[in-house]
């Protein structure tokens, strides 16, 4: 199972932290991947961790304003957001996949397992 939790409303410029509570397998063996959906919108990849730490990637569009990382110890993968601007409103989602490729990563249909998102405004 993957939960995530952390969202809220957040002023432009602003930062959230969303959690990603994994159970049911051992985090070390699979991927795990943030997405959100905007309204009206597909789901866009976010950022992809696996194993340790070691394989990461992000999205382009948030590069450097978007950190992933993991603790095996609470079976958790966070997602640090910062300098947020109201393009970034969306539902947020992890989901559990294998690993994969920095030109795979980003798509859904890898991903057999996901959880309910947390919606995440950011409005002045």
């Amino acid at each position: 199972q993957l939960q995530a939790s952390g969202g809220g409303l957040v002023q432009p410029g602003g930062s959230l932290r969303l959690s990603c509570a994994t159970s049911g397998f051992t985090l070390e063996n699979y991927s795990v991947a943030w997405f959100r959906q905007a309204p009206g919108r597909v789901p866009e990849g976010v950022s992809y961790i696996y194993g340790s730490g070691g394989d990461t990637y992000y999205a382009d569009s948030l590069r450097g304003r978007v950190t992933i990382s993991r603790d095996s110890a609470k079976n958790t993968v966070y997602l640090q957001m910062n300098s947020l601007t109201p393009e970034d409103t969306a539902l947020y989602y992890c989901a559990r996949g294998s690993r994969l490729n920095s030109g795979t990563w980003w798509q859904t249909r890898y991903y057999r397992y996901k959880g309910p998102g947390t919606l995440v405004t950011v409005s002045s």
